[in-house]
Order: C-alpha cells, then structure tokens, then sequence
C-alpha cells in the first residue's frame, strides 16, 4: 500500500510492505497505488485481511476534545452540515465564546485526560474577521501555556493569518477535503476543491501540522472514497492527522435521510487510511456515538489511534466522557502524551524552573 517519504513521492505499494524497511524503496508508481486502494476499499481484501495489516502500525491512543466557538449562521452550502443558514436546522448563529469559557472548558479536558484541544467556528473563511481571530489567536496562547496541544478549524485561511496562528503556538489546522474531487461539487458548491487544498499548503507553508480527511456515508460510491484517500497518500506530506467521520444524518439537511454508515465500511476506510499514511494520526471522528464498544474496539485494532472526546462535536452528539474512558480502561488504550518540537519543550521547561 502506498506510504510517501520527505519528498511526497510514493514509496510503499505493496500492503505486505507498507510497514516495513522495503517499503522505503518500491513501487514509485501513483496508478499502482490507486489500484491497490481500489483492492482495499472495494472488498476484494477479507475484513480480517485489512485489520491484521491496520494493526501493525497501530500506536498509542490519543484523546482530542473539541469545542465550537461560533455556532450557525454559516453561508455555505455544505450538505451534510446543519450549521448552514440555508438549512431548516434549529441552530441558530452565536457569537464568538468568551475567553474564560474557553479556558475553562480546556481545563476540564485536560483533568480528563485529553491532550489537544480544537476550537472550530461555523465560518466559510476568515477573511473581514479580524477582531475575533485576535481573540483565537490569544486562546491559542493561552490554552498552549497549559501544556496542551491547540488545534483550531476555521475555514479557509489565507498565509498571514496561517503565519499569525503558528506563531501563536498552534499545533494543527483541521480542514477536511470531504470527498473525492469528482464527488465534492453534489455536496458543496460554495468552495471549490482547489480552495480547499490551498488552504492546506498556506498551513503547512506556516509550519502547522495539517489535520485532514474526509466523510463516508455522504451517499459517494466505493472510487470516491478511493479518490479522497488517494489525495491525501499523494500530497507533498502526509496530514499528521487524518478523521474519518461517518455521516450523522441531521435533519433539515439535505442528506437527511442518507443511511447509516455500516461498521465494516468505516473500518475499511480507517485500515486503507492506516495502512496508506502509516505516520498519520487517524481519528475516529464524526459518528462514533452509533458505534458499539465493540465495532469501536474493531476500529481501534484497524488502525484508529485517536479519538474526539467531549458531548458534541462541530455539529453533531459525541460519546459520553465517562463512557469513554471506560471504554479506554476496558481496551487497555493508553493515552499518547502532548507532542511539543523540541525547542518549545526546552521553553516549558523553563517556565516550569521558573515557576518553582
């Protein structure tokens, strides 16, 4: 299966090598990739096939809570989404969240475990925002002064306002490209593809990991969630963080009445994803909450190793807190610790020499 080096090219094709030395050296070839995918994918690999190889290069677990800051009122068209103004949701718009509101809903993640902290806004870009990017951005400051990763999703960046939020301390950028680029334009037609991966290269461009993945469930065909892996196994690097999310159908919406993801297709598209970006965080994200204990364990061992923690996501219900650490205990998962570069563990510890 494909993994990609430093330089973006693909490196490992081949499944049985994907998370060996070999795969440091065969199969230069995208086409092989993509066929491989469409293997994985499209069930002509066993599901017992597909979670043996998610599992080898499975790691420690990683709690990630999350909090909107800015609720409705957003002008795009996003199908799947009842933040939407054009949609009949029942969620109403909501100015920005105040700062101790903000700061005390990290606390408590942190007292729960959780090492990163996303802050999201219903917002198509950030452009003619700039009083309340002031104030994310001090957020950001402040919550990475408690020792704990920030990410933040927030629409379409420009490079400034990337270069402001990387020297503010964040972590990661999440910013989904959906679906496949032949599939996006049945979804969303008020932000194009292209805009979407413009936004990735002005984060990575500032130095911020990139958080990207997609949705299953959005009524795509099998080639479609080919076609989005395959974009994120062939960018120049790799996202360090890669949700899967299953649709929660809202109603209002005008996928409302789409079906439920199955189990087996979402852990499909975990394992391919693990196998495909073995370096990647890959979250089990949107859509948990149908989700069993077991089907959960199932995607854990295909290769998740991150979860959202907190009682609603972005837009839709999340698991319960409690539950979820249960759920941990029971796994035997161990929580993976704040990743901070080298020069800025160097500042902690000094602040923490500081303080004493």
């Amino acid at each position: 299966m494909g993994s990609l080096g430093v330089t973006g090219k693909v490196v490992a094709c081949d499944p049985e090598v994907a998370s060996s030395s070999r795969g440091n050296t065969s199969c230069r070839n995208a086409g092989y990739l993509w066929r491989n995918l469409a293997n994985m994918v499209s069930k002509s690999w066993n599901n017992i096939k597909l979670l043996s190889h998610g599992w080898k290069t499975h790691s420690k677990s990683w709690l990630k809570a999350n909090m909107i800051l800015a609720h409705g009122g957003c002008s795009e068209d996003c199908s799947y989404c009842p933040q939407s103004s054009r949609y009949n949701t029942g969620v109403k718009a909501q100015k920005l969240m105040n700062k101790d509101a903000v700061l005390e809903a990290a606390r408590k993640a942190k007292e729960g475990g959780s090492t990163r902290f996303c802050m999201g806004a219903a917002w198509r870009d950030t452009i003619g925002r700039k009083t309340n990017m002031n104030q994310i951005v001090e957020y950001v400051k402040e919550i990475r002064d408690m020792g704990m990763e920030v990410c933040c999703t927030l629409g379409m960046l420009e490079k400034q306002q990337a270069l402001e939020l990387k020297k503010a301390g964040l972590t990661a950028y999440n910013h989904n490209l959906d679906t496949s680029r032949e599939y996006y334009p049945n979804i969303i037609t008020t932000r194009t593809y292209d805009e979407r991966l413009e936004t990735l290269k002005h984060v990575r461009e500032a130095g911020i990991n990139v958080c990207s993945g997609g949705i299953i469930g959005l009524g795509e065909a099998e080639e479609d969630r080919i076609g989005l892996l395959h974009t994120l196994a062939t960018l120049p690097t790799h996202p360090e963080s890669v949700p899967i999310n299953a649709l929660i159908a809202v109603k209002g919406t005008p996928l409302e009445d789409q079906k439920p993801v199955d189990i087996w297709d979402m852990i499909r598209m975990i394992s391919t994803a693990r196998i495909t970006m073995p370096s990647a965080m890959v979250r089990l994200s949107a859509g948990r909450v149908r989700f069993s204990v077991p089907e959960q364990a199932l995607c854990f061992l295909a290769g998740a190793n991150s979860i959202f923690t907190g009682e609603k996501l972005l837009t839709t219900p999340n698991n319960d807190f409690d539950a979820d650490q249960n759920m941990f205990k029971l796994l035997g998962l161990a929580p993976k610790p704040p990743n901070f570069p080298e020069y800025e563990k160097d500042s902690e510890d000094e602040k923490m020499e500081a303080s004493v």
